[in-house]
């Protein structure tokens, strides 16, 4: 124990060495926050936040920028998205002063069962390869939201991710790191490296990558729209590739699919309101440990304190035993969201927290008695959207059908395959989703579109980038760049577990007093340098009628206004 402890300290004490003092700021900020009067858009890649910009210049909206970012991504960061996954999105629209949510996650095939899961010897469904393969949303939910908000035509929002993807583009530090590590993995299977490495070499930082297999079908849905790819030659290229794998899903399944517009959920958090999209997402993690959280006087306990970091990581702790139990797709199971959400529920759970101990395990409430991106878009008529698409796993299946130009994610693996669960598998249905794209109104005005990426991190880290704001009275960019937490375990949606209290991964920059005294309180310390996600945001300042944008230091992104 004693060395681990100095190990930590001279970890510590060695980062804190390379920190850097700044003229104006705060503590941790690393950079200014974006300025700008007409529009902003944050993403985690700087090509796609300029190819949005150019978009709003154009006269194009939010939606119309958020869509042109996507399909940009989709070419620039295939590490962690593309349309072989799926969307989640809220928009703040001006003229109606509401907000509106979009689900456009896929379902399961039809043609697949339980019982063969069964029949085959599963205990759980594979993280890789065609099985774990369900209906690519993101196409769909691109023209949900182009249809009510968009302006420009499809043609003019994909052209500048066809010109890139036909002409290249140089790669940037963190996807290239993450390319590098996808296709190494995944190149076993049939034309996944055909696409990513189609010269044999893995392309790394600098260097100039194309994709014309993705700009031509990028060209074949903005002339032929959703029907090319949900029920045209996409569809049944994807179909058959799938087969040929031994997989379920189908050309039927594909010209099924709908997404479907939502009403957000939202809890109150000391005067502002935290709007997530339910489940079949984990949304609604944020506001279960925002409200549990309310009950404290977390600025007195200060940024960084053990006394803090405690109580945060047992109200996840709480928030995620309901979540391994009871977040599953709303159609097919009843899902107590209200009574979950609720501040009277929260009181209940509070109450099981000892602020000097961390818990082993919790048991589930009883209500009714992972890569990613992010990005976010802000047009001059006041209007919003946060947007979150991912493939899951990184690149996703492996499974990269002939000539598209994308590998098709592996969400379904998300299910669990016990009988009795909410989540547990059935035909036609959503998985389980961890991307969640985040909002905050204050005094029913848009006030801030955010999203944290990372699998199961993404509630921790939206309920901190909250936390940082509200109570620690950090700027856009500063609450993104402070030091992070994350804590693993115990249970999961897929019915996995982890025993014993889990572990509290730390990001450099917290005192070495601290983590001791976290030690004491019995929680499990381990160091981490990746996993704590990345952030976009964009703040309204409606005095001055200024948007407000910030990156994160943790991604290759950039925020951009004009």
């Amino acid at each position: 124990m004693k060395k681990l402890l100095l190990f930590l300290f001279l970890i510590t004490y060695s980062l804190s060495m390379f920190s850097q003092d700044r003229i104006t700021g705060k503590n941790f900020a690393t950079r200014s926050e974006v300025l700008g009067q007409y529009g902003m858009a944050a993403t985690s890649q700087p090509l796609a936040t300029q190819v949005a910009v150019d978009i709003l210049k154009q006269g194009g909206s939010a939606v119309d920028a958020a869509i042109a970012a996507n399909a940009m991504l989709g070419l620039t960061e295939p590490t962690g998205c593309g349309i072989g996954g799926d969307l989640f999105a809220i928009v703040w629209c001006a003229e109606t002063e509401q907000l509106y949510g979009l689900n456009a996650s896929g379902r399961s095939p039809k043609s697949l069962t339980l019982e063969w899961f069964k029949e085959n010897d599963y205990n759980r469904i594979p993280s890789r390869g065609a099985l774990s393969v369900s209906v690519p949303g993101t196409v769909d939910g691109w023209f949900e939201l182009h249809d009510r908000f968009g302006k420009l035509s499809m043609e003019k929002i994909l052209e500048p991710s066809i010109f890139y993807g036909r002409e290249g583009f140089p790669v940037t530090e963190v996807i290239a790191y993450y390319l590098e590590r996808g296709i190494r993995s995944l190149s076993r299977y049939p034309n996944f490296s055909e696409t990513f490495s189609p010269d044999g070499t893995i392309p790394g930082k600098g260097e100039i990558f194309r994709n014309p297999d993705l700009a031509n079908t990028y060209e074949k849905i903005a002339r032929g729209g959703r029907e090319e790819f949900y029920r045209g030659d996409i569809a049944r290229t994807l179909g058959e590739y799938i087969e040929e794998q031994g997989g379920f899903l189908s050309y039927e399944d594909m010209a099924a699919h709908t997404s479907e517009w939502v009403e957000p959920a939202s809890t109150n958090y000391r005067g502002y309101d935290v709007w997530q999209i339910p489940p079949n997402g984990q949304g609604i993690a944020v506001l279960q440990i925002l409200n549990i959280l309310e009950g404290y006087d977390i600025a007195s306990m200060g940024f960084g304190s053990a006394e803090y970091i405690h109580h945060f990581i047992e109200a996840k702790k709480l928030a995620f035993e309901d979540r391994a139990k009871y977040y599953a797709d709303m159609d097919f199971s009843d899902v107590p969201l209200e009574r979950l959400i609720s501040k009277e529920y929260a009181d209940e759970r509070r109450k099981l927290i000892d602020p000097d101990r961390a818990a082993r395990t919790y048991e589930p409430g009883i209500p009714d008695a992972p890569n990613t991106i992010y990005l976010t878009t802000a047009d001059k008529d006041g209007n919003m959207v946060s947007l979150i698409q991912s493939n899951y796993r990184g690149m996703g299946s492996g499974m990269t059908p002939w000539g598209l130009g994308f590998v098709l994610q592996t969400r379904g693996e998300a299910f669990n395959l016990e009988e009795g669960h909410f989540n547990t598998y059935e035909p036609g249905k959503r998985p389980f989703h961890t991307i969640i794209p985040g909002f905050v109104t204050k005094d029913s005005r848009p006030y801030m579109s955010f999203g944290v990426m990372g699998g199961a991190f993404q509630p921790q880290g939206h309920a901190q980038i909250v936390i940082n704001m509200v109570d620690f009275g950090m700027n856009l960019q500063e609450a993104g760049d402070a030091p992070r937490m994350r804590h693993i375990g115990s249970s999961q949606p897929t019915g996995e577990t982890m025993t014993g209290g889990g572990t509290v991964n730390l990001e450099s920059g917290f005192d070495f007093e601290v983590i001791r005294e976290l030690l004491g309180r019995g929680h499990r310390i381990q160091w981490s340098v990746g996993g704590f996600g990345g952030y976009q945001a964009i703040m309204h300042d409606w005095i001055n009628n200024v948007y407000y944008g910030a990156s994160e230091s943790r991604k290759d992104g950039q925020a951009a206004g004009y």
